[in-house]
């Protein structure tokens, strides 16, 4: 008997694998995860990449990974938690401000969260907070770093329904065009995941090169 598609066994859950939390959680976990790594600073270990790409492919039924998703419910619920969490950290940010980043002791979230300010400095509140969607830990400091910092509520709203709504069901889609074009495309998961991973990053890559080029560009005028 197949697992539910919304919700199966808990038990023995790998938390840091996609088709582990599919296979136990299904629809209802995406949309938890997606709310956790985007809203909860102690989410931003999660594949959130991975998890949105994977629940996609097996909405075609394609891949024999034990579990059958239902494309509509998927995206439905990968948005809403993605957008609810975004929404959630900036408030905890604004309330809370630098209190909670300040309590972890984790070299990886004091990372992510020197970059996140750096993308809003140097990009603007629009560019960083749509880009930011696209990179692992940055997406999830970011939230709250907004809220800490004062963006605008209208101004963060509005961008990271933008940019939450690209990313979630951008790769998504991404997992189920592959997945109904590719036979036997499982075989080949994990090389494909981390590709799809390395694509997710060629918006900042390409906003970096481009902010380079018109520094120079200014310089050389100036």
């Amino acid at each position: 008997m197949n697992p539910s598609p919304l919700l199966s066994s808990p038990l023995a859950v790998n938390v840091l694998d996609a088709q582990s939390l599919l296979a136990a959680f299904g629809v209802l976990g995406v949309g938890a995860v997606m709310f956790a790594e985007t809203g909860l600073l102690i989410g931003f270990f999660l594949p959130g990449d991975s998890l949105l790409f994977t629940a996609g492919l097996l909405c075609t039924g394609t891949a024999d990974r034990g579990v059958r998703l239902s494309l509509l419910p998927l995206l439905l619920t990968a948005a809403a938690g993605a957008l609810a969490g975004s929404q959630c950290g900036f408030v905890l940010g604004r309330r809370a401000g630098g209190a909670l980043l300040a309590r972890s002791r984790s070299r990886r979230l004091h990372e992510g969260a020197r970059r996140a300010e750096e993308l809003l400095g140097r990009y603007g509140h629009a560019k960083a907070i749509v880009l930011a969607r696209f990179v692992p830990v940055v997406r999830t400091v970011l939230n709250p770093m907004a809220g800490a910092l004062g963006v605008p509520v209208r101004t963060f709203t509005v961008w990271q329904v933008a940019g939450g709504l690209l990313w979630s069901v951008g790769l998504t889609l991404a997992g189920y065009a592959l997945g109904s074009s590719v036979p036997d495309v499982d075989r080949y998961l994990l090389p494909v995941i981390a590709l799809i991973v390395a694509v997710s990053l060629i918006p900042v890559a390409a906003e970096v090169v481009r902010s380079r080029r018109a520094a120079k560009t200014e310089e050389a005028g100036g």
